[in-house]
């Protein structure tokens, strides 16, 4: 796992490359699937967490991002779950949602580039079928136990 450190002045130095580098060369390791974890040169803590969402930030406050993920209702509303106060599974739903997503998108992007073998009715029935089975495992994971009870 390649090891960033962040030092005092902000900057982020990268110890495999022997160099600094920027949020946007560390976006690129994402987008590269290059494992990563960011330290306080000082004392060591991890800081990959807040780094990650630094990128995320950079990326929505782009001008010429027409895509932008967090709309200002969707950042209300996790707002308002981080004050629920209670414990929610949302970080592994999201976590599974937006890998299914992606797994989605490369399996349409295959599908292109083979020359579509089936129509694109089919392709996409093939697709709802997927994401039918998604729900219905997180249905299944986040069962309450007493629902499992037959009704008296």
């Amino acid at each position: 796992m390649r090891v960033i450190r962040k030092y005092a002045n902000r900057r982020l130095y990268d110890t495999q490359q022997s160099h600094y580098v920027t949020l946007e060369d560390l976006r690129c390791l994402v987008l590269d699937e290059v494992p990563f974890r960011v330290e306080d040169a000082k004392s060591g803590e991890d800081l990959t967490r807040p780094i990650l969402l630094s990128i995320i930030t950079e990326q929505e406050q782009r001008n010429d991002n027409d895509a932008d993920v967090f709309s200002n209702n969707l950042l209300e509303q996790l707002i308002r779950i981080y004050a629920m106060g209670q414990s929610l599974p949302l970080a592994r739903y999201l976590e599974q949602g937006t890998q299914l997503m992606l797994e989605q998108q490369r399996h349409m992007q295959d599908q292109w580039q083979q020359a579509i073998r089936h129509s694109p009715v089919e392709t996409m029935q093939e697709l709802a079928e997927e994401n039918l089975r998604f729900w219905q495992r997180m249905m299944r994971q986040h069962q309450a136990p007493d629902d499992d009870m037959p009704e008296r």
